[in-house]
């Protein structure tokens, strides 16, 4: 039951950040279009790990330092929109496929 809970809380985390992602004004971050492809959250609800795809992505280390800018953001916003007793903290990785 407990992983149908994890489950069913790293589809959500995934569709509110998708969501999220596309607000972020940081122009470094709006580079092309982003996907959020997995995410995979600990047991205890801590931590996320958010797998995210770039297509037309011009300069990777500027999206990555935009990215690392906008994570606070994010994740207070995620929290805000989430009923979960912990925001996660989230660790953003882009995907090479």
């Amino acid at each position: 039951m407990a992983s149908n809970k994890l489950a069913r809380t790293n589809d959500d985390i995934q569709f509110v950040l998708s969501k999220l992602l596309r607000e972020v004004k940081d122009p470094r971050v709006q580079q092309g279009m982003i996907s959020v492809t997995r995410v995979e959250t600990t047991g205890d609800l801590r931590y996320s790990k958010v797998w995210l795809s770039v297509m037309g992505l011009q300069d990777e280390k500027e999206f990555k330092k935009g990215l690392k800018s906008a994570a606070g953001w994010l994740r207070r916003e995620l929290g805000s929109s989430l009923n979960l007793r912990y925001t996660p903290e989230l660790f953003l990785r882009l995907t090479t496929a």
